[in-house]
């Protein structure tokens, strides 16, 4: 039975339930909007109109309407899945609604999720292509902590890059199409169909939110989507003994890279790694390409080709993925050398960023001694030093 033929009916359901979802959503923005529209100030905020945040819904709403339409077995696969995801949707939801669910509350939660995932699908990690590593997932408790970390980590990573018009959604989408083409290559059918209708329903959302951003991600959408990336990739790797452990770690590369980077960079200059700064990649592309290149475009269309440029950040490694899905040695190579793109990626970015600063002021040198750390502004970039430097 062909990969396409067989859940056809919901990837239609699927992706026009959530393309419909997400229109309704903006055209009834009059009655929803005093809790959902997203605010147009803080470090990490680019768009000049105020916005519904609450994407998420209309995802949501979309896989459970396609899981009616698939067969037994798919459905049978899907549904304990959805129904652990609640936890991570309902804290990321809250806080788009009420800004006031805290950084700490949103990570347990999706650690949450994860832990009832195990519980539901008896699912966890237990291998990784590292030996002392996997002499401690042999054991279980480890292994359902580890796999719930892994999980949240992932979760809270889509949610990092979530800063522009079709980024997160179109880095899913890259991450998901990747998986759903390793699981094919092993003759998982069912696990394929699966990640071709997260596709799909991601798919209708990204027509709304891409390019000219009608209607956002918002936490919700993000710890959905970045959940489900990380458990279709710890249920492929479970299911399939070929497929080596790197190969998903590679499919997710991107928000995973961006987010230990971030993690590195905060401690660096003793920042808490969960405060909010603009200094991700995606914000410096902003700030120093498309602002400075595009200045012709209408602001929400400038926002929304800073997406095409991280998405070829996130495409490397999952063609890495595809290709090389049961050779360790060479995944673990792609890994490095990824990592290695992305940082010389950033470099350059934060180069182009300097050259224009200093096209227009150009400030006095100041001693290494002297430098102090850095201030929550929305245009200043770690130092060059750091990043040709201490990287």
């Amino acid at each position: 039975m062909s990969i396409i033929s067989l859940p056809l009916s919901s990837l239609e359901i699927g992706f026009a339930a959530s393309l419909i979802c997400s229109l309704l959503l903006v055209f009834t923005t009059r009655w929803h909007g005093r809790y959902s529209l997203d605010a147009t100030h803080g470090v990490q905020k680019f768009h000049i109109t105020p916005t519904p945040r609450i994407g998420g819904a209309a995802i949501m709403t979309g896989l459970w309407l396609a899981l009616g339409a698939l067969p037994q077995p798919q459905q049978e696969l899907l549904l304990p899945v959805l129904v652990a995801a609640l936890p991570a949707f309902v804290f990321g939801l809250a806080e788009d609604l009420t800004r006031n669910v805290s950084v700490r509350a949103r990570l347990l939660a999706t650690m949450a999720s994860g832990v009832v995932c195990w519980f539901l699908t008896d699912v966890s990690l237990q291998f990784s292509g590292l030996a002392p590593l996997d002499e401690l997932l042999a054991w279980l408790p480890f292994s359902i902590a580890f796999t719930a970390f892994a999980v949240g980590g992932v979760a809270n990573a889509v949610n990092i890059i979530d800063g522009f018009n079709g980024l997160a959604s179109g880095t899913v989408l890259i991450g998901m199409g990747a998986l759903g083409m390793i699981a094919l290559g092993a003759g998982d059918l069912h696990l394929a169909q699966l990640c071709f209708v997260i596709c799909a329903v991601t798919g209708g959302f990204f027509l709304v939110n891409f390019p000219f951003g009608k209607l956002f991600l918002g936490d919700g959408g993000a710890y959905l989507l970045g959940f489900l990336l990380a458990w279709m990739s710890v249920m492929l790797v479970y299911r399939n003994p070929s497929v080596s452990a790197w190969a998903p770690l590679l499919a997710c590369g991107y928000p995973i890279f961006e987010t230990v980077f971030t993690i590195v960079r905060r401690l660096w200059f003793r920042r808490h790694p969960g405060h909010p700064d603009s200094w991700h990649l995606h914000s410096l592309v902003k700030t120093a390409i498309t602002a400075r290149y595009l200045r012709m475009l209408p602001a929400p269309l400038r926002n929304a080709c800073v997406s095409p440029f991280s998405w070829s950040v996130a495409i490397v490694p999952a063609l890495l993925a595809v290709r090389f899905s049961t050779v360790p040695e060479t995944l673990m190579q792609g890994a490095l050398a990824s990592f290695a793109l992305y940082l010389a990626v950033y470099g350059l970015v934060v180069s182009a960023w300097r050259a224009r600063r200093h096209h227009h002021v150009r400030p006095a040198a100041m001693p290494q001694s002297q430098a102090q750390p850095l201030p929550d502004m929305a245009l200043e970039p770690p130092p060059t030093s750091f990043v040709r430097h201490r990287l």
